[in-house]
């Protein structure tokens, strides 16, 4: 189980070749305020000074640091380094550079610290990777995060506290890390801050180890062994006490060798019964021993995630398409491909159909026998007509001649006015189909034909040429359309099946209805003793204007007489005579003025105007209805054969003809300017993936899992 964290350090140099932290590979996060000694406990794991020191905030980027145990003669094999068992470094970012002196290490971080995150105190969430060589070392991937602050120093920014915060739970929220609690131990455990951040995101402690610093520098006459013993706060993991170099230690350059003597002799002194579970190198063995258990246990579900990241991105490489070579080829074959998936759209056989809404031929559809047949079924046959309307179409049509029928020149006048509100909602189905061709070209460029994202400007110029032929196409299925609405406007066929088997019942109707009519008027008068005595009968003027056109009695003689006469032609010279304008001496006495007599606005029916009307009402429906019908059969059928059929016969021809030019290839053909990056860093992403999954298959074969 040694031979895990190698891997696990393998794992993690294929992944920082890339750049990429899409893998959270197992690894030791260190967490603690400012001044806790952090800093002290890595540098007593790895036995060298390595790291800054100050006051203040010293760790402002992350420091994933490696330590790789090497044996003594590993040296040579090693970059001809060439001492025997010589310990050295190696930095991400300065590729493979080899630093033997520390010092310069210690140097490399303040100046790469210094170039992300700037010399005010500011912090990146941006790490530096570092390689630790030695055989003095054992195996482990620690995290050195920045230390927990509350109050924000010198340039710093007001929420330092919260960026520090979020840096630290971002690494800690790691399912595959160990979070290393640091508490100085001159402090209350109970107000640590690490064991607070630390069960925020593990709440069972069970990947948390507490680490308790500066044993020697608590207050006379008390002493940890509560702490250390888990009596104050337990820890499933456990907790370590040691004992850090002070800073006049560090300036006078004691090394961490010597630090490890003295913390020893000190455990041993203070407290003799725990002196073999504390210190730095109970610490490094415990901290190898949790890492391989909790490898072994990350394995399979790294090896799920690996296999899992690693097909998307072989899916994502496949839509990125491979470099063009031959140009010709490859224009014909995006066209192609997008002159299949435009009609398969609209077939319904598309190879991705969209679930949220309609799409294509289904919308078309819709638009057919849902939008359009409802709008059609909503006119009202006799909308914008009143019966006034109706009675002076009839009255106009009759000219100066009274009618004994109703004239038939009326009913095609108020009919073709009906069946031109047609025309609107028909060309309105026009324009909805239209506009569903043109979303059908959006939805094939995001769907169905990816490689066009690689290629902008023949996206732009295909996107174009659609939109052209369909542009050509509106006016002539309007005009079709319209057509269609003037040709039932043409000719009204009175000896159309539908409408003569309507016109039968009515007559039967109305028939019916006048017998019934007869049945119920009295016994007839003798036609001598008809005609009445009143002056009107006698001067031979025409009946009163109220009088029935069956030959109902005029008025009677007398004042009710006169009064009634008011509607008559000698009614209306009496009026004349009577008028404020006809006085004595007067040239307009005894002439009437008849554009002076008021039209009434409305009035009673007679019964022949009533059924006059109601005769022109009932076949203005029935014709109506069988235009209609007739439109909502025969707009769809024009609209699928001058528009949709027309531009899916014609749409692969236009689209050669228009782009397939020599000329064109080079500029049609040019990729965004992002997609060749896009592309290489895919295609390295997959071969990472490809070699940590070898790597977890080696891991397999040599039984180590």
């Amino acid at each position: 189980m040694e031979a895990l964290i190698p891997v696990i350090n393998k794992l993690q140099d294929v992944f920082n070749t890339v750049g990429a932290d899409i893998i959270q590979l197992p690894q030791i996060a260190v967490v603690g305020t400012q001044s806790s000694g952090k800093s002290s406990v890595l540098e007593s794991l790895v036995g060298r000074d390595l790291l800054p020191r100050g006051t203040g905030i010293v760790t402002r980027r992350p420091l994933i640091l490696q330590l790789v145990h090497v044996d003594p003669g590993d040296g040579r094999k090693n970059d001809d380094i060439g001492r025997e068992g010589e310990e050295w470094g190696k930095f991400l970012h300065t590729k493979n550079k080899i630093y033997t002196d520390f010092d310069e290490i210690r140097q490399e971080i303040e100046a790469e610290t210094e170039r992300v995150s700037g010399n005010n105190k500011g912090i990146s969430d941006e790490p530096i990777h570092l390689k630790i060589f030695s055989p003095h070392v054992v195996n482990l991937t620690l995290v050195d995060l920045p230390g927990i602050t509350k109050v924000p120093v010198g340039d710093q920014p007001k929420d330092i506290e919260i960026q520090i915060r979020d840096l630290i739970l971002k690494h800690i929220s790691n399912p595959n890390s160990i979070i290393l609690a640091v508490t100085a131990a001159n402090t209350d455990m109970a107000t640590s801050e690490a064991l607070k951040v630390a069960r925020e995101v593990d709440p069972d402690g069970r990947r948390t180890l507490a680490v308790v610093t500066k044993l020697d520098l608590m207050d006379a006459g008390t002493d940890a062994m509560d702490v250390l013993m888990g009596r104050v706060i337990p820890v499933k993991l456990g907790l370590i006490g040691l004992v850090n170099r002070s800073q006049l230690d560090i300036n006078n350059k004691k090394s961490v060798a010597d630090a490890i003597r003295d913390e020893h002799a000190f455990l041993q002194k203070k407290y003799p019964s725990l002196a073999n579970r504390n210190g730095t190198k109970y610490l490094a063995r415990t901290l190898n021993r949790l890492l391989m258990h909790h490898i072994r246990d990350c394995l399979p579900d790294l090896k799920t995630r690996i296999n899992v990241l690693a097909a998307q991105y072989q899916s994502l490489l496949g839509s990125y398409g491979e470099p063009v070579e031959d140009q010709s080829a490859t224009l014909l074959q995006l066209i192609t491909k997008f002159a299949t998936e435009y009609c398969n759209t609209i077939e319904g056989t598309a190879k991705y159909i969209e679930t949220a809404e309609l799409c294509g031929g289904a919308r078309i559809c819709y638009i057919f026998h849902e939008t359009f047949g409802r709008t059609l079924e909503c006119v009202d046959p006799l909308g914008g007509l009143s019966t006034i309307d109706i009675l002076t179409a009839i009255r106009n049509a009759t000219g100066p001649r009274p009618s004994l029928f109703v004239p038939e020149i009326s009913f095609e006048l108020l009919v073709k006015k009906q069946v031109k509100r047609l025309e609107e909602p028909s060309l309105r189905c026009v324009e909805l189909v239209h506009e569903e061709m043109q979303r059908i070209i959006q939805h094939c460029s995001n769907y169905s034909t990816q490689e066009l994202q690689r290629f902008p400007k023949l996206h732009e110029a295909i996107v174009e040429v659609v939109t052209s032929l369909l542009r050509k196409r509106l006016p002539v299925t309007n005009e079709m359309v319209h057509n269609l609405v003037a040709i039932e406007l043409a000719y009204i066929n009175t000896k159309h099946p539908d409408f003569a088997d309507a016109c039968g019942v009515m007559n039967n109707n109305i028939e019916e209805q006048r017998r019934n009519r007869m049945r119920e008027l009295p016994t007839a008068v003798p036609r001598d003793k008809s005609l009445g005595k009143g002056p009107a009968a006698v001067s031979g003027e025409p009946p009163a204007s109220g009088a029935d056109a069956d030959g109902a009695k005029a008025p009677a003689a007398g004042p009710q007489g006169e009064q009634d006469s008011a509607g008559t032609w000698s009614g209306m010279l009496k009026k004349g005579e009577d008028g404020s304008g006809s006085g004595p001496g007067s040239p307009l006495k005894g002439v009437v003025n008849l554009l002076d007599v008021p039209v009434p606005v409305a009035r009673k029916l007679s019964s022949r105007e009533q059924r006059d009307c109601e005769v022109i009402e009932r076949l203005i429906k029935s014709y109506f209805l069988i235009v209609r019908k007739n439109i909502q059969d025969s707009v769809p059928k024009a609209v699928m054969h001058f528009l949709v059929n027309h531009v899916k016969d014609s749409l692969q021809s236009e689209l050669v003809g228009q782009l397939y030019k020599s000329g064109l290839l080079n500029d049609l053909l040019t990729e965004s300017e992002d997609m060749a990056q896009r592309r290489k860093e895919a295609a390295d992403m997959l071969q990472a993936l490809q070699k940590a999954s070898q790597v977890i298959a080696e891991i397999r074969e040599t039984h180590l899992w």
